[in-house]
């Protein structure tokens, strides 16, 4: 089921690269207990301080797929970073988010494998520990989500499209319907406690933490978006209610909020699994370049909404209600307009 579900990922993930190195696998890089497998694209020219990028595939995507399939590699040509693309073992390509162990700092599963990636390229190649970054799609984006909770110490920010809060799957098999579906509601303090037994004990930093999700998304329902933003505001301590929210930004229907310095959510009116990868929007994140997103914004205190007509019907998966929205609150037929939460009401 699965597998049928994602299988049109690749399709959405953009446009093959032309990068002037070829990826190369490593091996006997550490502690690898479920078997990850490591490849690596060095561009010719490094950057000094040395940044590195995690990017990791989607469930039925290989690493040759998201080296081919994202734009990392060339912009890694441009600005010096190095890019590690894990593969999972799992037979359909899944990562394990699952698992107790992939869960916990150390413990084990497919994050420890890519953790030891990390500092056989901090060791190796020269890459500065403060620059350590991860990103990912589908699988991957929900990988990220791990790696933030369970690896704080080793990253300093995540950019992850079309996932789910970190724990969401956890104690079930490979897959779960109800976090995949939204089911699975908890509250901010909740959430942020998942993250934090990632990693017992531990006081230091944590890495800031930026998600992409569409509001017609049937893989990963859009609301692991809601619950993402109670997670990583509790997480760092700041209020649910946006500083920032920027509608049109960076592409039409977007809307990009702020909850501080250390937490981005981005929601895509109409936009199924996945959001397309916006690698430039993620290096800038990351503070790897400087550039802005680049849309035409207005700026608002609002939480994330998606635009509707102020009259008329909305289509399917459109956004019907909840506080700040000011669009039309009925649904075109046979949908209804059912709520999420405060701030979002969706036609199903």
């Amino acid at each position: 089921m699965i597998l049928k579900a994602l299988t049109t990922l690749a399709l959405a993930v953009a446009g093959a690269n032309a990068a002037a190195n070829q990826l190369q696998q490593v091996t006997n890089f550490g502690s690898n207990p479920t078997n990850v497998g490591m490849y690596v694209y060095k561009p010719t020219k490094l950057a000094s301080p040395l940044p590195l990028i995690v990017g990791m595939h989607y469930c039925t995507g290989t690493a040759q797929a998201y080296f081919t399939g994202t734009q990392y590699a060339n912009l890694a040509d441009q600005y010096g970073f190095i890019v590690i693309y894990p593969n999972a073992p799992d037979s359909g390509g899944c990562w394990d988010v699952h698992t107790n162990a992939t869960l916990t700092h150390n413990a084990g599963g497919d994050s420890l494998g890519i953790a030891s990636m990390v500092r056989y390229a901090i060791s190796t190649y020269g890459v500065d520990a403060n620059h350590v970054f991860a990103t990912g799609t589908s699988s991957g984006a929900m990988m990220t989500n791990v790696l933030m909770g369970a690896y704080p110490d080793l990253f300093q920010a995540g950019s992850a499209f079309s996932g789910v809060p970190y724990g969401c799957f956890e104690g079930s098999d490979m897959w779960n319907s109800q976090c995949a579906e939204g089911l699975v509601i908890k509250t901010p303090q909740e959430w942020g406690d998942l993250v934090r037994s990632g990693y017992p004990g531990y006081t230091g930093p944590r890495p800031k933490f930026q998600f992409w999700h569409g509001t017609a998304d049937t893989t990963l329902y859009p609301q692991n978006f809601w619950e993402d933003i109670k997670q990583w505001t509790n997480v760092f301590g700041v209020s649910q209610t946006p500083v920032t929210n920027t509608t049109n930004d960076p592409l039409p229907g977007y809307s990009w909020a702020t909850f501080g310095p250390n937490v981005d959510a981005i929601l895509a009116q109409g936009v199924g699994h996945t959001v397309p990868v916006r690698e430039s929007d993620v290096l800038n994140w990351f503070g790897i370049t400087n550039s802005g997103s680049g849309g035409t914004t207005t700026t608002s205190t609002a939480p994330p909404t998606t635009s509707s007509p102020a009259s008329g019907t909305v289509a399917h998966y459109g956004q019907c209600g909840g506080i700040g929205y000011t669009g039309s609150t009925v649904c075109a037929a046979p949908y209804t307009c059912q709520v999420s939460n405060s701030y979002y009401s969706q036609c199903l």
